[in-house]
């Protein structure tokens, strides 16, 4: 942190062994720095191949991709001091209107408390899950859950609807469509397109985004695309109207859909 104190530990194991087996040893480190500094400090655990992320107040250890920036581990150390339970926010009533459409953000919120990541959408065409969508970002913004989103689809037309509904229902927050190549870190939410992705994620920390949107999730992010979500540590949340279950491209299993059933679904 900037006045000195440690934000996060590193537990390393030989190569040839398990990275959790550091998990008691890391935590007894924690525990030290806690008392000393009044930080509950993140942990990662690696034996030099596989890097698991240890958010002890809200998660167990997960697997991410590499490490995170100092940025990155301070956004989070903000969201840990200032966050407030996100089933005890408020629905933004004039974003969603509809009572299913509240209903959606409001499990969306109590999952998240419940330490769920995942959450796969099943709205018909024309019910509103964009709308749904920025009326959760609204709400976990405001429980300060999140602060960095990325919204993606796969066709430009739907990411300039996207970004036109952002600016009407979320005007305050500034929104980038990263189309160049280029990052704007100022801006909290990013919109692209999948293949706008692909030539620029690899330069981004796997901590950068909390939380990234799928839009139109049955049919673009399997296989090439995939490495995007794979890449990122970040709360999912997917918006589909016709989801699949192909064995190459199931929408529930990349969800985690519990017995295959999405987390809301409105016919």
């Amino acid at each position: 942190l900037p006045d000195g104190r440690p934000i996060a530990l590193v537990e390393v194991k030989r190569f040839s062994r398990d990275p959790l087996e550091g998990e008691t040893q890391a935590s007894d480190y924690a525990d030290r720095v806690k008392r000393r500094y009044g930080i509950e400090p993140f942990i990662f655990l690696t034996n030099g191949d596989q890097v698991w992320f240890w958010h002890r107040s809200l998660y167990p250890p997960r697997q991410v991709s590499g490490f995170f920036t100092p940025e990155d581990l301070e956004r989070l150390a903000f969201i840990d001091r200032f966050n407030e339970p996100p089933s005890q926010g408020l629905v933004n009533t004039v974003t969603v209107d509809r009572g299913y459409q509240v209903e959606a953000v409001k499990t969306i919120a109590e999952r998240i408390e419940l330490g769920y990541r995942k959450f796969l959408l099943v709205l018909a065409t024309g019910t509103g899950k964009t709308r749904v969508a920025i009326a959760a970002v609204d709400l976990l913004r405001q429980q300060n859950w999140v602060q960095r989103v990325l919204f993606l689809a796969d066709r430009r037309e739907l990411v300039k609807q996207a970004r036109g509904s952002f600016k009407e229902y979320l005007p305050d927050e500034p929104r980038a469509w990263i189309d160049s190549g280029e990052i704007d870190d100022a801006a909290g939410i990013h919109l692209a397109t999948y293949p706008g992705m692909m030539g620029l994620y690899k330069r981004l920390s796997p901590g950068y985004y909390d939380l990234i949107i799928c839009d139109e999730s049955h049919r673009s992010i399997y296989n090439r695309y995939r490495a995007i979500l794979e890449h990122f540590d970040a709360i999912h949340l997917g918006l589909t109207a016709t989801p699949v279950d192909f064995i190459d491209r199931n929408t529930f299993e990349l969800f985690d859909c519990e017995k295959g059933l999405p987390t809301i679904e409105y016919g």
